[in-house]
């Protein structure tokens, strides 16, 4: 493993404990300062929308001066509202906060802190060999789905820290803003290639022709993301009554299996279209399960197997995603894709008023959605082939 791509590593595991910590425990810390499940949607549909703009933005700037930097900006916002976090109890500075640094919101998967603006941008750019770019995504996902198993684990030991529940929140806080850090100071030593120069203002129109069909299928998705995902670990505590311990171990668990299947991604040699498709609309399957589970441990079961399906197929998702973009719009193009993700999944301010309505009703109509959404993912982009550009 060369030295440029062992940063990159390091980055990506001190990223994803710090993120998936503050995902998991944002609606268990907002529900214990006394928000309702309908606000606390609201506080994410906010984090949502302000990080979808600044997703865009980072990408822009990323094609004309480096995706390192975009990536540094992007875990620069987190590491200081974190940081503020670990000394404010104020919900009128808390709300904000989570908003303008963009954590807190968004989908608590196993890759949750993988993903910034600008890293499919740079391993498309660094390595253009699309089997490459699937062995060198695996490997960070799975480094990163194991590493997001750490920050869930925290959920559940924080309770043993000898302070208040809000302050045993508030320290591993801190720690998170530490670990944000590391990541920034490895991401200083990771080098990027030489790229064409940025011909055109925003993209390509065949780039923008491409992203465009990869659009459709991920806002399907992203709005059964928002929908289901966000406030899960408030969906679990509601649903079977039980405890942030017992909550952190299912996400451990299933980040753990992530991390098993984004390995198993790079072994795999099948079609990465293929497998990106049936593993998005097996996704939205398990979810539909879980909201008719009548037992607890039935559903952490689904859950679990949900991680290791998501983790064989983002990899090969994400190759497929750069197939039609040309080089110098890998940044616009990829931010693209974030962005109207992002917005799709500013559905999340739905889910806590679904949660109220009826509760199995976020994770069937999200469930739902993520199924079609592998369909459409086929549907749209067969028959695309691989060009390096």
């Amino acid at each position: 493993m060369d030295d440029n791509f062992k940063f990159l590593l390091i980055s990506r595991i001190t990223r994803s404990i710090s993120l998936i910590y503050v995902s998991l425990s944002t609606p268990l810390y907002l529900s214990l300062l006394g928000l309702s499940p309908a606000v606390i949607g609201l506080v994410v549909f906010g984090v949502v929308g302000f990080y979808s703009i600044l997703s865009f933005s980072l990408g822009l700037f990323g094609d004309r001066f480096g995706y390192k930097k975009s990536l540094i900006i992007g875990d620069l916002l987190p590491a200081i509202g974190t940081a503020l976090l670990a000394i404010t109890t104020n919900l009128h500075v808390i709300i904000p906060l989570l908003i303008i640094t963009g954590i807190g919101g968004g989908a608590a998967g196993g890759l949750r802190g993988m993903w910034s603006p600008g890293l499919s941008a740079l391993i498309a750019s660094n390595w253009r060999d699309e089997r490459e770019r699937v062995k060198k995504l695996g490997l960070l996902s799975s480094a990163a789905s194991a590493s997001s198993a750490v920050g869930s684990i925290l959920i559940s030991v924080k309770q043993f820290l000898p302070f208040s529940p809000e302050e045993d929140f508030r320290v591993v806080f801190g720690l998170s803003s530490l670990l944000l850090s590391i990541s920034i100071l490895s991401l200083l030593f990771v080098h990027e290639a030489q790229r064409p120069k940025k011909t055109t203002k925003i993209m390509k129109k065949t780039s923008l022709s491409y992203i465009s069909k990869v659009i459709a299928s991920n806002a399907v998705t992203g709005i059964g993301t928002g929908i289901a995902i966000p406030l899960l670990p408030l969906w679990f505590k509601l649903a079977y009554h039980v405890s942030d311990f017992i909550i952190g171990i299912v996400f451990t668990i299933s980040y753990a299996l992530t991390s098993i299947g984004s390995f198993l991604a790079t072994r795999i040699h099948l079609d990465p279209l293929k497998v990106g498709s049936i593993t998005r609309a097996l996704n939205g399957i398990l979810l539909i399960g879980i909201a008719f589970s009548p037992w607890f441990y039935l559903a952490a079961f689904l859950y679990a197997i949900r991680g290791l399906n998501a983790g064989l197929g983002a990899p090969n998702r994400t190759a497929v995603n750069v197939r039609g973009i040309s080089e110098e719009d890998y940044g616009a193009a990829t931010s693209l894709q974030g962005i109207a993700t992002r917005a799709a999944q500013l559905s999340s301010g739905l889910s806590g008023y679904l949660l109220e309505v009826w509760l199995p009703l976020p994770e069937l109509s999200g469930g739902i959605l993520q199924a079609i959404g592998g369909y459409i993912y086929y549907k749209l982009l067969r028959g695309r082939t691989y060009v390096d550009k």
